[in-house]
């Protein structure tokens, strides 16, 4: 049984990091201009959502077998994670666009298998049950060829839910991220860290 830990849902946001996958998108054709990022803006205020209330069940289960609460943090659902995923398919962009037809796909596909599995939705499972369905989907390369489309759903969605939760003050405190926070002084880097890169000999003072 597939056992995701916060350790390996930490790789994926790195991941996700290094594979710059969410560009600054330009204003799209036909929609103005982009939003004032300035302003906080309620859910469905930019651009109509997405999910239905079906949807949104399917997806705050998944997003949790992606990143469970733990003694350290709570679950991705519970910090608007299906927010930021419903406002990502929604947008009127190209990427987004094309994200939401394979979102919409795959919570359709897993809520179809579940039903067809064990005669419930995927929300109602337990969590062996959710864990055993996403078994043969978490890995692209290895995924079988009669599931590869829900295969490469899944890798999208971990990767969305994996950035949408890392980039909320919970997630960052997970991380233990300190970017961003004023300090009232800077020793510089330690003799150890200096060490490490080759740069022992330059001096302090």
């Amino acid at each position: 049984m597939m056992h995701i830990d916060r350790r390996t849902t930490i790789k994926w946001v790195l991941a996700v990091a290094a594979s710059a996958s969410m560009p600054v998108s330009a204003a799209a054709k036909g929609y103005g201009t982009d939003p004032d990022m300035q302003r906080v803006y309620a859910p469905g205020e930019l651009w109509p959502l997405t999910l239905t209330a079906q949807l949104r069940g399917t997806a705050a289960a998944l997003c949790d077998v992606i990143v469970p609460a733990d003694a350290h943090s709570p679950s991705a659902s519970s910090v608007g994670v299906v927010d930021f995923i419903d406002e990502w398919i929604s947008a009127p962009y190209p990427r987004q666009q094309q994200d939401r037809a394979l979102v919409l796909f795959g919570l359709e596909w897993i809520d179809a298998e579940a039903r067809r599995r064990y005669s419930r939705s995927f929300a109602t499972l337990g969590n062996a049950e959710q864990a055993a369905m996403c078994e043969h989907i978490c890995y692209l390369p290895e995924a079988p060829a009669s599931v590869v489309e829900a295969a490469q759903f899944f890798a999208r969605y971990r990767d969305l839910t994996a950035a949408g939760f890392y980039t909320t003050p919970v997630g960052h405190e997970d991380l233990q991220y300190v970017g961003n926070v004023a300090l009232a002084n800077f020793a510089g880097p330690t003799r150890e860290a200096l060490a490490a890169v080759g740069l022992s000999d330059i001096s302090r003072d």
